[in-house]
């Protein structure tokens, strides 16, 4: 072999070596090499590192001398591999696999160590852990959580969807997963592409989802690591549920307004131009403190509008007190409204006590049924609307009062004040502001509103889920005259529902009381006089028939109160008596 060649092999050799060396180096592995005598051949940076000693100072010296605890010297000896042992390197645990080395022969002539510092595998596995439990932790919350979650990733691929995400939208993992972010959507537009287009959140975007068009308002984000665009999460809200929580909070509210007036404008139902108008009316007297005078038939509602007028008011906030004028006798009503002296009369209280006109003070007194108030009371009234102020029964002394009167009505004060019945100074003090609420046979459009309204309070009432009524019975109960008015509707209504099946859901016209035969009766009363042939019945018979339907009608106009029907009809109480006896009506 020449020079040249020889110096060739040798410069190969050489790099062969220096590679050999920058591989075993570069490795995070510790490596030792010991030959068949036990002396160290090979001793790379990681194990100098891990050991703390340099390969300098300990190639060609015994292993056993130098590090027994290596146990390579064992490994010759015993000739067997021995993988993944612990064993300790200065400050450190390491892990390390020992193999003998053999030649062609089988002879042992060496033994190589191969070793890793598991202090950074400890980390790894605990940071690996920390990170499992953290999914676990976040799987768990997207999953428990009401809310409808979906994620998609950087390039708007779903990537997860939680169960109530499946619930809302019908979708499954198959149907979702790994497709596109607007799978989902039946109508609207993917806020996953418009949060990873513009990197910003978005919310309360409405649109329908899912096979059964569920109405949705949407909030999305971008997820975003270290300043990286990672995807997309949206949470879609059920607008059926928040409305649902919207009428369940209106209904705390009423609850809460029945600590004082029970009513606002929103509870009086009525969308005909005729109702609209009065609800105007009404409105506008709310804004002022002007005695405000109802008018209109037994069951149209004027409670209601008194206890709105109160809460639209700026005394909504102080007391509200009703008075039914005709339920107490004159002499009580007076001690009622105004108050008394101690030692006013016989059983007058010790201290005496306060008038509801001075336990109104700063709010509103509603009189009920003004019209059946006595002369005298009449002239008191008059002087609390004048002059503001009270006199108690056995008190000289006056006392200033602040309160908003409403008084109601269904009589014809014009009529009484012909009889002598009603003060004709009252009745201009208190006709100041009239409101006419109309009967619900002038407003027989509203009977479908009505109904909904109706249906909805006898619903949480009764425990009960009746949806609605029928088209036919609708137009059934449209063609009465209803003379008990909206009172008389609830009435016949929650006989309906009492009759209604518990399986059952929509009234139907068998379910409503006979009503027929009231409107027969209707007809009758107004019809012309051949109602009753003469030729088929005698004229006591016809006076008697057109006697019994009359006195009906007027009960049924009156709810029933016989002293009521008694002053419609212009008879005597007494008689009324009579004639029901004598008609068996009771």
């Amino acid at each position: 072999m020449s020079e040249i060649s020889r110096e060739k092999k040798i410069e190969e050799l050489k790099n062969k070596i220096c590679k050999k060396n920058v591989i075993i180096n570069s490795t995070h592995d510790g490596l030792i090499s010991v030959d068949k005598e036990g002396r160290i051949e090979l001793f790379n940076d990681a194990a100098e590192k891990m050991f703390g000693l340099d390969r300098k100072d300990i190639l060609n010296k015994k292993i056993k001398d130098v590090i027994p605890d290596a146990k390579l010297h064992i490994t010759l000896k015993k000739g067997e591999a021995e993988l993944n042992q612990i064993q300790n390197a200065r400050q450190t645990t390491i892990i390390t696999n020992r193999v003998p080395v053999r030649d062609k022969q089988q002879n042992i002539i060496g033994a190589v160590s191969v070793f890793r510092d598991i202090t950074d595998v400890k980390k790894l596995a605990e940071q690996i852990t920390d990170l499992r439990e953290i999914r676990i932790m976040l799987e768990a919350i997207i999953n428990s959580t009401q809310d409808a979650i979906s994620v998609v990733d950087e390039n708007g691929v779903g990537i997860l969807i939680n169960p109530a995400y499946k619930k809302l939208t019908g979708l499954t993992e198959e149907d979702v997963i790994g497709k596109p972010a607007n799978v989902d959507i039946i109508e609207g537009k993917s806020m996953h592409y418009k949060v990873l287009k513009t990197r910003k959140s978005v919310s309360n975007v409405r649109m329908k989802v899912g096979p059964n068009k569920k109405n949705v308002l949407v909030d999305a984000a971008p997820m975003i690591v270290d300043g990286e665009l990672k995807g997309s999460v949206a949470v879609a809200h059920d607008v059926s549920e928040i409305k649902k929580l919207t009428e369940e909070l209106n209904q705390a509210k009423k609850i809460i307004r029945q600590i004082n007036a029970k009513y606002s404008f929103e509870d009086i139902v009525g969308e005909s131009e005729t109702m609209k108008s009065v609800i105007n009316q009404a409105k506008k007297a709310a804004r002022t403190p002007i005695t405000v005078l109802l008018r209109g038939e037994s069951g149209t509602g004027k409670e209601l509008f008194a206890h709105a007028i109160h809460n639209n008011s700026e005394r909504s906030k102080n007391k509200f007190i009703r008075v039914n004028c005709s339920a107490l006798a004159d002499n009580i009503l007076e001690s009622e409204l105004f108050g008394y002296q101690e030692g006013a009369f016989t059983g007058a209280k010790k201290g005496g006590k306060k008038g509801l006109f001075e336990e109104a003070n700063h709010g509103t007194i509603f009189l009920d049924e003004i019209g059946k108030i006595s002369l005298k009371l009449q002239s008191k009234l008059l002087r609390v609307i004048q002059e503001q102020e009270i006199l108690r029964v056995g008190s000289t002394r006056t006392i200033d009062i602040d309160i908003r009167i409403i008084v109601a009505t269904n009589i014809n004060l014009e009529k009484a004040i012909n009889k002598g019945q009603f003060r004709e100074d009252l009745y201009y003090r208190l006709n100041v502001f009239p409101i006419l609420i109309p009967p619900l046979r002038e407003r027989k459009e509203d009977i479908p509103f009505l109904m909904h309204h109706i249906i909805t309070k006898f619903n949480q009432q009764y425990g009960r889920s009746v949806r609605g009524i029928s088209k036919e019975a609708i137009q059934y109960l449209k063609n009465y005259n209803w003379p008990g008015n909206v009172r008389e509707l609830e009435n016949i209504i929650g006989r309906a529902m009492i009759n209604l099946g518990i399986n059952k859901n929509i009234i139907e016209i068998k379910h409503i009381p006979d009503i027929v035969g009231k409107a027969k009766l209707k007809d009758k009363i107004n019809g012309p006089p051949d109602s009753y042939p003469i030729e088929e019945n005698s004229l006591n018979e016809i006076v008697n028939k057109t006697e019994i339907e009359v006195i009906k009608e007027a009960l049924i106009k009156t709810n029933g109160n016989r002293k009521e029907a008694a002053e419609l009809l212009e008879i005597a109480v007494r008689s009324l008596y009579y004639k029901i006896n004598k008609y068996n009506l009771k």
